[in-house]
């Protein structure tokens, strides 16, 4: 296994949701690796939490990628957040994209969860994308 490619799969993820026509068209440049610091308004975009697991092969070294991305809005109801969300999902999934390390084999949508947060008034879907990445 080689948890090297990691940084070059999140690069490539941030990089893509920032040029994506309707998720900027929705949420501007509110894409974020870190949260910015003090309270933060309106609906936005943050890479979260990611765990891998080998998946080498004879060929050679490789990874298996659960990659959380997190939508979150202080919008009323789930309708502007779901939308974004759609938006991520649909922007991600089979994207073709291009490592400064390695290669993408696939990314596909997992899972999402919908919630309330902070005492209701803020709406949060985490997004998991499964992505396979192989070492060059």
């Amino acid at each position: 296994m080689s948890y090297a490619i990691s940084g070059a799969l999140q690069r490539a993820v941030y990089q893509h949701l920032i040029a994506d026509v309707s998720v900027s068209g929705l949420i501007g440049g509110a894409v974020y690796d870190a949260v910015p610091t003090g309270p933060v308004a309106g609906t936005y975009v943050v890479l979260g939490e990611e765990e891998a697991r080998d998946r080498s092969s004879k060929s050679g070294a490789g990874a298996e990628h659960r990659v959380l991305i997190s939508v979150v809005s202080d919008a009323e109801g789930f309708e502007t957040a779901k939308a974004v969300a759609g938006a991520v999902s649909d922007a991600l999934a089979d994207a073709d994209l291009t490592l400064d390390r390695g290669h993408l084999v696939c990314l596909q949508f997992s899972r999402a969860r919908a919630r309330r947060v902070r005492s209701g008034q803020t709406r949060r879907i985490d997004l998991t994308f499964r992505a396979i990445v192989e070492d060059d």
